[in-house]
């Protein structure tokens, strides 16, 4: 396989699993040629390289750096912006657990533990019911975080040797 096609196929298949943390195709495959490219690109760049519109190229970056994984970087004499994404892989599932964490984790725990002060008549069959998930789920949701917490304060190399021992 040439280096052209195996760019094209990485950033294919990297837009593909976007969908799987929480961001569209496009969003994807610009973080994956931002994480590949050795140098910032610039808007044009990305649009010559992707075949995608100015405006998809715009949106797609404002949302990659509200997810904390593409960052803007100057020239100086040039007017253009420029992008380059994190590179270091344990940084980008750190940010990327983080963000999901705050995005998704938090007002599902918000919402459960204000489900937790409701009174429930334990003799309704739907009360009952309905308490006992939402109670496992709020159990289930509060260990999730602090896993998710201590993800994000471990150092790669240690995760990674636990993680081996784990799946031999």
């Amino acid at each position: 396989m040439e280096y052209e096609e195996a760019k094209r196929k990485f950033v294919n298949s990297w837009g593909t699993l976007g969908n799987a943390w929480g961001i569209n195709k496009t969003m994807a495959q610009i973080h994956a040629l931002l994480m590949i490219s050795p140098d910032p690109l610039n808007t044009d760049d990305i649009i010559e390289e992707l075949g995608i519109s100015r405006g998809n190229v715009s949106m797609s970056l404002k949302g990659l750096m509200e997810w904390g994984i593409v960052f803007k970087d100057f020239k100086t004499g040039d007017r253009k912006d420029y992008f380059y994404a994190e590179k270091d892989v344990w940084k980008l599932a750190s940010q990327v657990a983080k963000e999901r964490r705050r995005r998704e984790l938090e007002p599902l725990l918000e919402i459960l533990g204000e489900l937790s002060t409701v009174k429930f008549n334990a003799k309704d069959k739907n009360e009952k019911a309905f308490n006992e998930v939402t109670t496992e789920l709020n159990k289930f949701a509060v260990q999730g975080d602090k896993l998710i917490s201590k993800f994000n304060k471990m150092e790669s190399k240690w995760f990674f040797n636990i993680a081996m021992k784990l799946f031999k």
